[in-house]
């Protein structure tokens, strides 16, 4: 009889630490959707700096590979065409940039013709050009939308044809605009705490 209850309190014992660690890991993953629903619900917050430079504030949103394959297909495939595995992926992020200026540029040394305006006009994906040619002055007016798509990743080690561990962690920057040249880029990791 003994014996008997040893094994049940044996068998009890191990189904509560398999239920223990079930409901835990039930537990982060509920913390993670309502944090990504939280996230979803929220806006891009834009902002200028103290100095007078355009910033964007927006909480990270947590997915797991199968979710990013099933709900942001499109970004995984971009990740792909890097040659990046979804699975060394650190984060990714997207950054829309539009720039506009408008600037009046007086004319000399030109022959003035009375009640004329000469426009010119350019347009295309990414950038839209006006430029108005007035009596004594140009006015052109200068548009242009960018797409960044950053995407962070683990570089594996390599012996010989395994791949293991992390070398490295690198971004990758592509710009959606033809026009658009990098010129410079720079990614900070700082570690994490632990709880």
């Amino acid at each position: 009889m003994r014996r008997v209850l040893w094994c049940i309190a044996i068998v009890a014992m191990l189904l509560s630490i398999i239920l223990f660690f079930i409901t835990r890991g039930l537990y982060f993953d509920n913390q993670r959707l309502q944090a990504n629903q939280s996230v979803l619900l929220d806006s891009v917050h834009l902002y200028r700096t103290r100095y007078g430079e355009s910033a964007a504030s927006v909480e990270a949103l947590t997915l797991e590979v199968g979710e990013l394959r099933k709900y942001r297909a499109q970004d995984a495939e971009r990740i792909r065409s890097l040659g990046i595995r979804l699975r060394r992926v650190e984060s990714y992020a997207k950054s829309v940039v539009e720039s506009s200026s408008t600037h009046a540029l007086p004319l000399r040394d030109s022959i003035i013709v009375h009640d004329t305006v000469r426009i010119a006009t350019y347009d295309d994906r990414w950038t839209q050009l006006l430029a108005v040619l007035l009596k004594d002055s140009l006015h052109i007016s200068i548009e242009s939308i960018d797409t960044l798509h950053q995407v962070v990743h683990r570089v594996p080690r390599r012996f010989i044809f395994i791949r293991y561990g992390t070398k490295a962690i690198r971004q990758e920057i592509v710009s959606s605009n033809p026009h658009t040249r990098l010129v410079y880029a720079e990614y900070i990791e700082l570690g994490r705490k632990r709880r």
